[in-house]
């Protein structure tokens, strides 16, 4: 597997990039959040070996940069995800995403530009980053009263 800079795994396991993880390119400033699953061949293929003993069927998959995989996606062979995009948590992931999109669902689809998504985002967020954890949920705490 071939891995950017600057890429957080967060709750992954080695399971997780599948049986070739040698197709799979990810990009730079990358988050993989937990469960996300990476499958690079098609297993359905089973149902033809008594007719075709060495049937394979493989496709790469390549991540972009700047890049957000939400929790429990899956994200199947022959996928090219563009730069700054957002995927939604519980995805399935296939085909071309192009860049500077929100997408989510079975299967993806675009949800909302990331220009729309930094509009909406920040009508709702906390700048919390500098608090310690004391403080953060002091702080939250208060605002969820």
């Amino acid at each position: 597997m071939t891995v950017g800079n600057s890429c957080r795994f967060l709750g992954v396991s080695k399971s997780t990039f599948g049986s070739e993880p040698y197709l799979i390119t990810i990009g730079n400033h990358v988050t993989l959040t937990g469960d996300t699953r990476f499958i690079t061949h098609d297993g359905g293929v089973w149902v033809l070996r008594d007719k075709y003993k060495d049937l394979d069927c493989f496709g790469k998959i390549t991540i972009g940069n700047n890049v957000f995989v939400g929790l429990n996606s899956i994200i199947i062979p022959n996928t090219e995800v563009g730069d700054n995009v957002v995927i939604g948590a519980g995805s399935l992931v296939r085909g071309i995403l192009e860049s500077n999109f929100v997408y989510a669902g079975v299967p993806v689809r675009k949800v909302m530009t990331i220009e729309e998504y930094e509009k909406k985002i920040l009508e709702k967020s906390d700048s919390t980053k500098s608090f310690d954890s004391v403080e953060k949920r002091k702080y939250l705490v208060e605002k969820f009263k």
